[in-house]
């Protein structure tokens, strides 16, 4: 059964999209030139800031309620001294520059604190569209306004905080560079101006002066003490009111230092320092006062109040601090001794970690040591009350990849981490190797404590095995008892290095629409951490971004784990970042993604799509002893030797766990026989099977790309070279005319009779070569119509490089040879022919080839035909359930 959480709006006021309407009113509520209307981070709704206390406080997660995981049910680790967003495998291609706004309003003088209660949840909401931490409890990256899901009732504030934190990639040039690049004045006027300004460096504390990272700064030789300090305020982009701070001197290396001279600050400085002025920003610390005010966010617990100012003294332990915030939140039935209180550093370029302040010590003391060591970071530190017990639980899984693949036993995976990595160190030793992945070289490692998980990742991610560097994630866990039923949530796994630099966009949109850890990059591991994360939830629908390779990959790796997993054959919708995407095609997704249609309108296909079968075949190479060529010579289509040995060891490599293996994609099962030594390959297949020419220039292609892989980075060019070499071909004499003479093939125990061909393919759906329908439309009485849950295959022959052209064309289709449940086909000739499954070329010498129906299956999602629908002009996720426009 499952258990009702209620989860609340997360507003942020500003950079609505365009045309965006207010859901109460139906009036506009944005606004191009300031910070107006609210926005619910989740589910997209849209308001004013005074029509907000309106808006039911539970949050539905709008039109994508469906597919999406709630915060509340995923958990991560509790780790210290690492990058969430490395180690969990969502902090590449996220980072986006920010647009700078600017904002008036100043901060309020109290201090941020954040207090987070013991359950579980992940308001990363904007992972994937900025560089910041994805933590369950206390979200510790760039985005101050991505925190905890509460109502914020001064988003202006808020709003300053975050184009405060939101320029830390602006902030990293201006360090590296010691003085500010000046763009050569247009005309004498300028240049004079130029000649009348002072270069200052200025720190923000401590820390920035024992790094020698300053920030330059350029005013005019007349300047007066403001105009200096708003500059120094400015380059450190901390928009609060001036007359907080001051500009001290430096005195020695040790932060001494002694005020500026408001007078004349110019001339003091000069007579400092000479030629290089030096200065500090440093907060204003009232010596008669022995107080101040904080701030502290209730975060994840369940309250009406954003936050409640608390009055700290220089005797206010943490403890009290604690014990305060709970209540006056009303929560007086918890226990304040459970909850510690963490502080975190909110710039994810910092290499910070999460700090747990002492029973003990006083927070008035540590904001003041703060300010003293960086005002900036002073402006982006928050503290958050995390339950002393982790709510993920003492169980934290470790995905291991890059291991050697093959036949090999968990005592010799056990010997190379064990011995070879952790030199049989006890502490590092795992609690349970809960899965092994043989076929891919990778497992899941299960530790029962946190620290000794840590330690563990940081030495396996600088290991390497067989030269090459273990890939190593810890992985979230869901807990299904928390979703509810109706929810069936979406798997997406994205290869970036698919369709240019389109992949890598659509990881950022989906990260940003949908949960964070419910977004895989192929990258990290390829499909297999996303199945073992997703094993208990009873009913989920994938989305595979790329190429047909990508969706065979995804399909492989749920053939090899959906016996251990709940859900043993999800649907699978397809985003096509691939060449041909020929399976996308007949599903309807069309024949590219070409960035044209947004992200959010594809969630919302997938979640109406429909769900269909896909037949699946097993491809059988059967190769005799008294077949196999004891040299292998030249065949006609020109390959060499080495090309042949090329193709044969590519053809083993495919199935490394970093690159994509082809859609076919399965164990390669070696059988030995007593006496004859027999060898068989097995492959599935799931779109076609060619011999002879297509799988020639498929084979041609393929060795190209492998080659220079920087010349095939989009379809037109790939596109290209298939043109190309279909030229090159025709120009060409001999080829494969005559490989059909020693070719003989059966179709459901029936001889097929074959005229003079040079290519077969046998097809399982009706698009072949970037959908080309190679059976063509013509009716026929001997033939059923085809489909691809059908249980039958499609035999059609190509005559030669003209004909392919000519059904690239679609002038012509293939020549149809039979339709049957059951094919053979014996090769009798003496020289290696191309043949190619889904797409994967190679070099076969003489065999016996079966095609039969394969016992594992795959449910698609097909796109359902588009309908006229009146045009959006609301850019939400959020749609009401009622028309309100209907109500008098």
């Amino acid at each position: 059964s499952t258990t009702p959480v209620r989860h609340h709006h997360h507003w942020r006021e500003g950079n609505l999209p365009t045309n965006s309407k207010c859901a109460i009113c139906r009036k506009t509520c944005w606004s191009s030139e300031c910070l107006s209307g609210m926005r619910c981070e989740w589910c997209g709704i849209t308001t004013h800031s005074t029509c907000r206390s309106r808006v039911p406080e539970e949050c539905g997660f709008g039109t994508l309620r469906d597919i999406i995981i709630p915060p509340y049910a995923i958990s991560i680790p509790r780790i210290a001294d690492l990058n969430k967003d490395l180690i969990l495998g969502i902090g590449n291609n996220m980072s986006k520059p920010i647009q700078n706004t600017s904002n008036n309003n100043s901060i309020p003088q109290t201090s941020d604190y954040v207090i987070v209660g013991s359950s579980s949840t992940t308001d990363s909401k904007n992972a994937g569209l900025i560089m910041r931490s994805s933590s369950t409890e206390h979200p510790s990256g760039g985005d101050l306004e991505a925190g905890p899901a509460s109502t914020e009732k001064e988003p202006r504030s808020r709003a300053a905080e975050t184009y405060a934190s939101g320029n830390v990639q602006m902030e990293n040039m201006t360090i590296q560079s010691g003085k500010p690049k000046h763009v050569k004045p247009s005309n004498k006027n300028q240049q004079d101006e130029e000649e009348e300004r002072e270069i200052i460096k200025v720190y923000d504390g401590n820390a920035t002066y024992r790094n020698g990272t300053p920030r330059s700064i350029s005013v005019p030789k007349q300047a007066s003490y403001t105009q200096i300090l708003e500059a120094a305020l400015r380059t450190f982009h901390i928009n609060d009111d001036c007359t907080k701070y001051c500009i001290t001197i430096p005195t020695d290396d040790v932060g001494g230092d002694q005020p500026l001279d408001e007078i004349a600050p110019l001339k003091t400085l000069k007579q400092t320092f000479g030629r290089t002025l030096n200065t500090y920003i440093r907060y204003k610390e009232r010596g008669d006062m022995d107080f101040d005010y904080v701030r502290v966010y209730p975060g994840i617990l369940k309250t009406h109040d954003c936050f409640k100012v608390i009055k700290v003294t220089s005797s206010s332990t943490t403890s009290e601090v604690i014990a305060k915030a709970l209540s006056d939140f009303g929560l007086t039935n918890v226990n304040a001794e459970k909850y510690s209180l963490v502080e975190v550093l909110l710039i994810s370029n910092v290499n910070y970690t999460d700090r747990i302040l002492e029973p003990n010590e006083y927070p008035l003391h540590v904001l003041r040591q703060q300010r003293k060591e960086s005002v900036r970071s002073h402006r982006v530190t928050r503290f958050y009350l995390q339950h002393k017990d982790d709510p993920h639980g003492p169980s934290v899984s470790l995905f291991v990849g890059n291991l050697p693949p093959g036949p090999r036993t968990e005592k010799q995976y056990e010997k190379i981490l064990f011995q070879d990595i952790f030199k049989s160190n006890k502490d590092l030793k795992w609690d349970n190797m809960d899965v092994i992945y043989y076929e891919h070289g990778a497992m899941v490692l299960v530790y029962n404590d946190s620290d000794r998980a840590t330690r563990a990742y940081t030495i396996l991610r600088q290991a390497y095995h067989d030269q090459k560097q273990l890939l190593v994630l810890m992985l979230p866990n869901i807990q299904p008892q928390v979703i509810s039923s109706n929810i069936s949530p979406l798997l997406v796994f994205v290869n970036v290095k698919s369709g240019g630099q389109q992949g890598a966009e659509l990881i950022t949109n989906f990260r940003h629409l949908l949960n964070p850890h419910q977004v895989f990059d192929l990258q990290n591991g390829g499909p297999l951490p996303g199945l073992y994360v997703f094993r208990n939830i009873p009913h989920y629908r994938i989305l595979a971004c790329g190429g047909d390779g990508t969706v065979g990959w995804v399909l492989s790796c749920l053939d090899n784990v959906g016996q251990d997993a709940l859900c043993q054959s999800p649907p699978v919708g397809i985003v096509p970042l691939g060449t041909g995407n020929d399976l996308a095609r007949v599903l309807r997704w069309g024949s590219g993604y070409a960035g044209g249609e947004e992200p959010l309108a594809l969630l919302r296909d997938i979640v109406e799509a429909e769900e269909i079968k896909l037949d699946r075949w097993t491809v059988v190479f059967h190769q005799d002893q008294d077949k196999r060529l004891p040299t292998v010579p030249e065949i006609n289509s020109g390959k060499s030797t080495s090309a042949v040995r090329k193709a044969e060891e590519n053809r083993k490599n495919i199935r490394k766990l970093n690159l994509p293996p082809p859609s076919i994609t399965v164990p390669l099962v070696s059988q030995e026989g007593s006496t004859s030594e027999d060898k068989t390959e097995m492959f599935v297949m799931n779109n076609y099977f060619g011999l002879g020419l297509d799988a020639d220039i498929c084979l041609d292609f393929h060795m190209a790309r492998e080659e220079n892989p920087n010349k095939f980075n989009s379809r037109i060019q790939a596109k290209g070279y298939y043109l190309k070499t279909g030229i090159r071909k025709m120009m060409k004499k001999g080829g494969l005319k005559d490989f059909t003479r020693d070719i003989v093939v059966e179709v459901d125990g029936k001889r097929v009779d074959l005229p003079q061909l040079e290519g077969i393919v046998i097809m399982n759906i009706l698009s072949w070569a970037s959908g080309a329908n190679l059976w063509g439309h013509e009716k026929d009485e001997k033939f059923n119509r085809p489909t691809h849950y059908d249980g039958m295959l499609e035999v059609v022959g190509v005559t030669g490089i003209v004909h392919l052209g000519q059904i690239q064309s679609g002038i012509r289709s293939g020549v149809r040879l039979a339709q049957g449940g059951h094919v053979h086909i014996r090769m009798n000739n003496d020289y290696p022919v191309p043949v190619q499954v889904d797409g994967e070329p190679w070099l076969q010498p003489p065999c016996d080839i079966t095609i039969i129906r394969s016992a594992l299956k795959a449910t698609m999602l097909r796109k359902r035909k588009s309908k006229i629908k009146r045009r959006n002009t609301e850019p939400s996720v959020f749609f009401p359930d009622v028309d309100d426009d209907s109500k008098g």
